[in-house]
């Protein structure tokens, strides 16, 4: 199982879209991708993203 990475974009309160880079399998759940994201924003200096699943934007890049 190769371990590569996602893009999971996350709408916050500013009005702005962070995207954060997910490495995980092929096979991850968009659910684990998006909390892994959420997390990594919460721990950082932004402001506070949108903690809703459908409001973000799951990709594998090209």
């Amino acid at each position: 199982m190769e371990c590569a990475y996602w893009l999971v974009t996350l709408p916050s309160i500013d009005g702005r879209r962070y995207v954060y880079r997910v490495y995980a399998p092929d096979d991850a759940l968009p659910a684990d991708l998006f909390w892994d994201a959420w997390h990594c924003h919460d721990e950082g200096p932004h402001p506070r993203a949108f903690d809703v699943f459908d409001a973000a934007e799951i990709r594998r890049p090209r």
